[in-house]
């Protein structure tokens, strides 16, 4: 459970052990999703009037594609979260770390902030392994599974160098 009742939060702080699912209404089309759920500890009090604050760890996996060969990867995100939940109407209605209530004011709704933490945390690049070889720029093959049958390519960049020395091949 990721929502919580403001009247709940005014006797005392609460604990947060949730989950919010890839499938969950937050999240939008383009957005990078967990493979599993996102699991979200921490705890929510009061921080002021008509203020509250979070504090935790956002945690899931995430598979994205090695940077160098293209094979799936999965990383593990884990992360310290913090966020401020505020009133609408609230001098903070215009500050892009501070979050709104939900429902009327009612409602403490961690979902969109874990989203944004998820989406701030999960890397853009990963690779399959540090000495991954990447894959064949003529052919496509991955050199982590043997060299392929391309022949060599010269580097062009240097053929102005091999010409002027009378090397030109």
């Amino acid at each position: 459970m990721l929502a919580f009742d403001v009247r709940e939060l005014a006797v005392s702080a609460v604990a947060v052990d949730g989950k919010l699912s890839q499938d969950d209404a937050v999240w939008m089309p383009a957005d990078v999703r967990p493979d599993d759920r996102i699991r979200v500890t921490g705890r929510l009090s009061v921080a002021g009037h008509d203020r509250f604050y979070f504090s935790g760890q956002v945690e899931g996996t995430v598979t994205i594609d090695c940077r160098r060969c293209l094979t799936p990867v999965a990383v593990a995100v884990s992360e310290p979260a913090t966020a401020i939940f505020s009133e609408a109407e609230n001098e903070d209605a215009g500050d892009p770390d501070v979050f709104p209530l939900s429902e009327g004011g009612r409602v403490v709704d961690l979902r969109q902030a874990v989203r944004e933490q998820w989406l701030l945390n999960v890397p853009s690049f990963a690779e399959c392994r540090p000495d991954c070889r990447g894959i064949c720029p003529t052919c496509g093959a991955d050199l982590n599974a043997g060299a392929c049958q391309c022949a060599p390519v010269p580097d062009s960049r240097w053929q102005a160098l091999r010409a002027a020395r009378g090397l030109a091949e």
